[in-house]
């Protein structure tokens, strides 16, 4: 995706605001994961609350902010390519966000940056917005200039991210999280609760919970004892499922460790609540492979906590991602890790070729895997999931599904996400005998449709 694609339009601005000839504006990019995503909400909200409007194109913007990924040679690459063509379409430019940490590798290339960030840093981004583009003194109508409770929101109306942690307190050795965003802290239960709510009250019908480490939430903290409207809540993964659950809304995990008090989470997931649902990153299966990435886990408690994990929820649905051509990765490394897909029935995988990251100790490992091997092996993974997941989309055709709406195509099929799918990464489902001219059918709307056929990633429906 260019920058110029990842620009914030104007769509996202706050309609309560007025706007004046004197009004700046802020061109905004925004790259990189969910989390990060989260992190330009806020300093979008923030910029509004200051009497800043958001630029839809570069020539409108009094300085443009690019919020940058560093995580991977790619992730940097894209972000070096949005801060040049901003620079090339603006001139006036500040970073912040992952890539921020390489300040000199910034300044080399683009020695006209006015100011460069890391990531989590709004107070320092919407300072330097204020240095470079003043706003004039001007007064605020207190009707008009009020924001939504809910802070604005990149993401479409009926879902957002809700970030409960920051950082992250493993040593993987492919990952440089850590030292990029910190050891964990979390936000206390009453806290993440009162923003949860928030969203609620504006629209969201679906919240997607992230943070770097989901399973470790309120660790850091010690797990007190709070309270939210009344309710005794723990910070901890247990405390949030239990609040989430009370607010009548989807809530999707994401990034949950593989620790055993994930065991007591599964009993307490629903249909309409926390779903059953769990992004895991197993990252491999071989012991080897695993100890030198510093992960957890073993090929035969794997599988025997995810049939647990059945066993006590039939619906649920795990969605994993995966490294192939790890340093020291052998054939029979590989082979285990396509047999343990295979035997746990991933419904939803996603892998990589292993890229080395700056930092990463892994850098450092023997025996590094040819990229030809490492694109041959990525290739049979993808043709070996993609089986798993036309067979687990086929076991649904014949039945109803409950779906989300998300859109409508040109030729007005609904498009949709049911329960197991998460939006961006999984899949959809095509509604197509839907007369939309006689319908009130709406973005965020749930629906119930028949389902009569499938592909390897999408399923088909009617009403």
């Amino acid at each position: 995706m260019s920058s110029d694609q990842s620009i914030i339009p104007t769509s996202t601005d706050n309609k309560h605001h007025t706007e004046t000839l004197e009004q700046k504006k802020v061109g905004f990019i925004s790259l990189g994961c969910p989390k990060a995503l989260v992190d330009s909400e806020r300093i979008i909200t923030d910029l509004k609350g200051k009497g800043y409007d958001i630029a839809p194109s570069y020539d409108g913007a009094d300085v443009v902010v690019v919020n940058t990924c560093g995580f991977i040679d790619e992730a940097k690459a894209e972000s070096l390519e949005a801060i040049n063509e901003a620079m090339n379409k603006n001139g006036k430019v500040i970073v912040t966000g992952c890539l921020g940490k390489e300040q000199t590798l910034l300044k080399e290339n683009f020695p006209d940056i006015l100011s460069v960030t890391g990531p989590q840093a709004y107070s320092e981004v919407v300072d330097a917005v204020q240095t470079y583009a003043p706003m004039p003194e001007m007064e605020h109508n207190p009707f008009l200039d009020l924001l939504p409770p809910q802070g604005i929101k990149l993401t479409p109306p009926h879902y957002s991210y809700l970030k409960i942690s920051e950082g992250c307190n493993h040593k993987c050795s492919f990952c440089i999280i850590p030292s990029m965003r910190g050891k964990l802290v979390s936000r206390t239960i009453d806290d993440v609760m009162r923003e949860a709510e928030n969203l609620v009250k504006g629209g969201v019908k679906e919240l997607l919970i992230v943070s770097q480490d989901t399973s470790a939430y309120g660790l850091d903290l010690k797990y007190p004892l709070n309270f939210h409207n009344g309710q005794p809540l723990k910070t901890s993964m247990q405390g949030l499922i239990e609040g989430l659950n009370s607010l009548g809304v989807w809530s999707r995990l994401h990034y949950v460790y593989p620790y055993p008090h994930v065991d007591n989470i599964i009993e307490h997931m629903s249909l309409d609540g926390v779903l059953p649902y769990l992004d895991i990153p197993f990252q491999h299966a071989s012991p080897t492979i695993l100890k030198n990435m510093r992960r957890p886990g073993s090929f035969d408690k794997m599988i025997e906590r995810i049939q647990k994990w059945r066993q006590m929820q039939p619906e649920l649905t795990l969605r994993s991602t995966f490294i192939v051509g790890f340093p020291g990765e052998t054939e029979d490394d590989f082979e285990m890790l396509l047999d343990f897909i295979k035997e746990a029935q991933i419904d939803r995988a996603g892998a990589f070729k292993y890229s080395p990251v700056e930092g990463a100790t892994a850098n450092n490992l023997p025996n590094p895997v040819p990229e030809e091997i490492k694109a041959e092996r990525l290739e049979r993974f993808m043709q070996v999931q993609a089986e798993i997941s036309y067979q687990k989309l086929q076991a649904k055709v014949g039945s109803t599904q409950r779906i989300i709406v998300d859109g409508f195509t040109e030729d007005d099929c609904v498009i949709g996400r049911t329960r197991a799918d998460a939006p961006e990464i999984d899949g959809q489902v095509i509604v197509d005998n839907i007369d939309l001219s006689q319908s009130n059918i709406k973005i965020g709307d749930f629906i119930d449709v028949n389902i009569f056929d499938n592909n390897e990633h999408d399923l088909f429906g009617e009403i």
